[in-house]
């Protein structure tokens, strides 16, 4: 339960009640990540449902990102940023990383916030125009999923990191459970479709994991939050995609 509850505190701003996380339960949590995922697109699919009586699309749209930013605190976000910075530099590798792990956001930071979320406004705008809300609980779903899947298959490699040692207990069992349940309920709620966005978001999500470890030859904190934000932001638009081409 500590566990869940610690994955709980890292990945969202939910409140939990006051604990002593120990490393054990801390190295436990990633186990608990997809569940976090679907929990923030339940409150999602609760955002949408309400400002929805409200709102018209577009200011739907709008607070439902707004919602799913304080949901996760901007995390994420910050991991997206800090790659783009380091990205942008044209610099060398350990040039890259020492650009990353400075807390100044610089231009190119700025710029690829800028069109996160307002690709996630304009995705959630024609989901919301269209009233296809188990989008919204299947995105951060997959993104966690997907999340656990960069931190098993492509380990850490900063060992006094707060990275260290999340692969410990994500056993193949574990990884084939939560693919199970994600492919059992996409395609349960949205057909073959939900199957063809999995494996879609998954295709494109592990070929920027690899242009990552090409460039830096390792993952760190801050590529595990990007990857969150590219995933949940791809699925978005290949979900709309999907749902035109296959109807």
């Amino acid at each position: 339960m500590k566990a869940f509850l610690a994955a709980l505190m890292f990945l969202t701003r939910i409140p939990v009640p006051k604990m002593e996380v120990s490393n054990t339960d801390w190295k436990k949590s990633p186990v608990y990540f997809p569940l976090i995922g679907l929990l923030i697109g339940g409150l999602l699919w609760l955002a949408m449902f309400g400002f929805g009586k409200l709102f018209l699309a577009p200011v739907s749209a709008f607070l439902i990102v707004l919602a799913w930013i304080w949901i996760t605190g901007g995390l994420h976000i910050d991991g997206w940023m800090d790659l783009a910075d380091g990205w942008g530099s044209n610099r060398s590798r350990d040039e890259m990383l020492e650009i990353m792990k400075d807390s100044r956001v610089g231009a190119m930071g700025v710029i690829a916030a800028i069109c996160l979320i307002a690709g996630k406004i304009v995705a959630v705008y024609e989901i919301v125009e269209f009233h296809e809300p188990l989008i919204l609980v299947l995105s951060p779903w997959i993104a966690r999923f997907l999340l656990i899947c960069a931190i098993k298959f492509w380990p850490y490699r900063n060992e006094s990191g707060l990275g260290s040692g999340l692969s410990a207990f994500l056993s193949y069992p574990i990884m084939l459970i939560h693919l199970v349940l994600i492919l059992v309920i996409s395609y349960w709620v949205t057909g073959l479709n939900g199957i063809v966005l999995l494996l879609m978001t998954s295709l494109l999500t592990v070929l920027f994991i690899f242009n990552i470890y090409r460039k830096l030859n390792m993952l760190t904190g801050d590529c595990y939050g990007a990857i969150v934000e590219w995933s949940e932001c791809v699925s978005l638009f290949l979900a709309l995609a999907i749902g035109r081409l296959m109807g």
